[in-house]
């Protein structure tokens, strides 16, 4: 049934609002990235696609490319099975599930301010971490892991894991439960144990849900490691732990080079868009596999 042209009338405020905070900044983003423009009490000029040519000839551009695909490469593949794994247990209700479930989900509440407090003090050269290696006798393991060029983003990395593997598995075990528990009682009769039943008959039967978190996760990631590395590295040491989302901050609001952090900020939407397409081609789910 068409629907009534004043119904229609209704969606303009929506559509403007769409229009002025989406498409708007978005467009903003290209026509930014061909100006040299130091910020706003500065006036811009147009210099066209000499910002393009900057960033891939700049050797802090190509170790923010290296370092974010390395930083997603890692996450994801870890993070959305062992996520999978946890949530599965978490579905089968074992003695204090209620207790798990809390103890999962609260690191994905911890203010990311509070985040880096913590693991600044945990990672530091007199730490936790490094107080616990030299009291079981590996003190040729400690290091200071933020500072040091050959373990700063695989640090990163590792809180990025603590911080979402937990809320993941909760939100998983959420899906779970909708399953109709009559078609993994079937599997175990027929013989299936544990982790036949959970990668055969479970994951199939929720890979929609798998992509769309994998999706959610690497966006995720791609997008707001500058918070954490604002806090705990700066990008250093050198560029061992700069990434793409770092790079934009600090040429905007460090550098005051607009026009450079837009052109990679265009690189971080294109990579993005080109992440989503290759997960969903990875993870399509039965249905669509059989048309």
């Amino acid at each position: 049934m068409p629907k009534s042209p004043r119904v229609l009338w209704l969606t303009i405020p929506s559509l403007v609002w769409f229009a002025v905070f989406s498409v708007g900044p978005l467009a903003a983003m290209f026509v930014i990235a061909t100006l040299r423009w130091k910020g706003l009490l500065y006036e811009p000029t147009y210099i066209g696609l000499d910002n393009i040519a900057r960033v891939f000839a700049d050797p802090t551009f190509h170790a923010a490319v290296r370092n974010s695909a390395i930083q997603v490469a890692v996450a994801i593949p870890v993070m959305i099975p062992l996520a999978f794994m946890l949530g599965y247990h978490l579905n089968t209700k074992p003695r204090g599930y209620r207790v798990l479930s809390v103890l999962y989900f609260s690191p994905g509440l911890i203010s990311i301010s509070m985040t880096g407090m913590i693991f600044y003090g945990v990672l530091s050269p007199n730490g936790g971490v490094n107080g616990l290696l030299r009291g079981i006798g590996l003190d040729s393991w400690a290091t200071a892991w933020l500072a040091d060029p050959s373990t700063a983003l695989a640090t990163l990395i590792a809180i990025d894991l603590w911080r979402g593997v937990g809320w993941t598995a909760v939100l998983f075990a959420a899906r779970l439960a909708s399953l109709p528990g009559e078609v993994i009682e079937a599997a175990q009769i027929d013989g299936a144990g544990r982790l036949r039943t959970m990668w055969q008959v479970a994951f199939p039967m929720v890979k929609d849900y798998v992509r769309t978190l994998a999706m959610l996760q690497f966006l995720w990631t791609l997008f707001t490691s500058a918070a954490l590395i604002l806090l705990l590295t700066k990008g250093g040491p050198g560029t061992s732990s700069t990434t793409l989302s770092y790079l934009v901050y600090a040429k905007a609001f460090s550098q005051r080079d607009l026009g450079y952090s837009q052109v990679v900020g265009v690189v971080l939407l294109l990579l993005g868009i080109a992440g989503m397409l290759l997960i969903r081609a990875l993870l399509r789910s039965p249905e669509e596999d059989s048309r």
